[in-house]
């Protein structure tokens, strides 16, 4: 662990191995982390992808980068990917895209003042780097999310799309990551009943078929899946009935089956996370259902927040999540983000022949806050939009805790080896 200081000792609360970045004073433009993206890079590096800015959604958002060249103990000094130039036209959420040329892409929200959506209404900005990430080139290109039903009428008013986990690899071999479509106001009016309530939203995914040729960003060619948008939703169930058809479906944590299915779970407001599966490299989609531990099994109990979703390098499954279903120390309901904690996690295995194709170990407390803020935001939350790292049999979780501290907390065999998934 290296010896670093923060304002306070609560850095340590999570118990992290690794620490990427510790803000420095209470009120900063660092005080807030997170869209925590560690990846190796092609010259062999750690490197960490973030948002970083004084609060969730302030307009000095901007997407950074550190690089680690010592397996995680000690990171470089930030780099600023991108920085608002004028205001309201804020970058953040940045993703990284790495080509088997050596090319590195950071691809970005990058509001441009306008929108239906707010912060998040805006296309997708792509810079690239071909010094391993030392360096970044603007590339003058924005990516324009597909215009579906369920955006603004005028196809200049762009829609809202939020990328949360990196891209895997599908069956064929190509980059393909899920994200997060919230509908135009002017589509679906946001429904009152205060905390219960929230936008309508599904599951998309875009496909990137060139990406390992390296190309320029304005000659990308993407794909836009499902074919047949408005597939992938969820009812909440909670809506007054002059809504009925709101759907809450969000932050798909997608992963490869090894028969070649595409598998992604979802976050919900149910009070559970639910799933789907693909047959045909995501073109289409079965119906959505509440995630079970295992055909007939319970199901995976979780309130509105990030469920991400690993294969590990063995060919087993982790699934990171909080373990119950939002009523919880105060919390209000699977709608109610202060529910945002305990973590927890579960090992999935492969069933062929079942109809959830993963199943599920029994849960292993992970962390925790034990409800304890830091700092101006005065957050408890842990909400894991995490990722995870696998080399030389070191397996690490990269996460922001309290949307704070940027840490890695190693996940040994040790750890697993005790969580037997059930068989058929």
């Amino acid at each position: 662990m290296p010896k670093q200081n923060c304002y306070t000792d609560e850095w340590m609360r999570t118990t992290p191995d690794y620490s990427i970045y510790l803000p420095k004073n209470p009120g900063e433009r660092d005080e807030y982390a997170d869209h925590i993206h560690v990846f190796f890079t092609p010259g062999g590096d750690l490197m960490c992808m973030w948002t970083q800015g004084s609060y969730e959604s302030s307009p000095d958002l901007r997407v950074v980068c550190s690089r680690s060249k010592d397996g995680g103990q000690t990171w470089s000094s930030i780099i600023a990917i991108d920085e608002p130039k004028y205001k309201n036209m804020t970058p953040s959420l940045g993703f990284p895209l790495v080509s088997r040329t050596g090319r590195i892409y950071c691809l970005y929200n990058q509001h441009l003042g306008y929108g239906s959506g707010g912060l998040y209404s805006s296309p997708l900005r792509v810079k690239y780097s071909d010094d391993d990430g030392h360096t970044w080139i603007s590339s003058g290109v924005d990516i324009k999310w597909r215009h579906t039903r369920f955006d603004h009428p005028d196809p200049k008013v762009h829609p809202t799309g939020v990328v949360w986990q990196q891209p895997i690899r599908d069956a064929k071999d190509r980059m393909i990551v899920g994200f997060t479509r919230w509908s135009s106001p002017m589509v679906f009016p946001r429904p009152i009943g205060g905390n219960r309530n929230h936008g309508d939203s599904g599951i998309e995914f875009m496909r990137f078929d060139n990406i390992d040729e390296g190309p320029h960003p304005k000659d990308l060619k993407i794909t836009w899946l499902p074919d047949e948008v408005g597939t992938i939703r969820v009812s909440p169930n909670i809506e007054p009935e002059h809504s009925r058809g709101y759907s809450l479906a969000q932050e798909p944590g997608l992963t490869l089956l090894p028969d070649g299915r595409l598998f992604t779970t979802m976050r919900t407001v149910t009070g559970y996370i639910w799933y789907t599966v693909s047959d045909d490299h995501g073109h289409s989609w079965r119906p959505t259902k509440p995630l079970l531990y295992r055909d007939n099994g319970p199901k995976v109990e979780h309130p509105k927040s990030p469920e991400p979703l690993y294969r590990l390098s063995d060919g087993r499954y982790l699934l990171v999540y909080h373990n119950h279903s939002g009523y919880r120390d105060g919390a209000t309901g699977p709608w109610d983000m202060d529910g945002r904690r305990p973590m927890y996690i579960t090992v999935g295995e492969f069933r062929p022949n079942a109809q959830q194709p993963l199943w599920f170990s029994e849960p292993k407390f992970l962390f925790d806050t034990q409800k304890v803020v830091c700092g101006v935001t005065k957050l408890w939350w842990l909400a894991m939009y995490a990722s995870l790292t696998e080399k030389n049999g070191e397996r690490t979780f990269w996460y922001a805790d309290r949307k704070q501290f940027v840490l890695g907390k190693k996940i040994p065999d040790s750890m697993l080896a005790d969580m037997t998934v059930p068989q058929p």
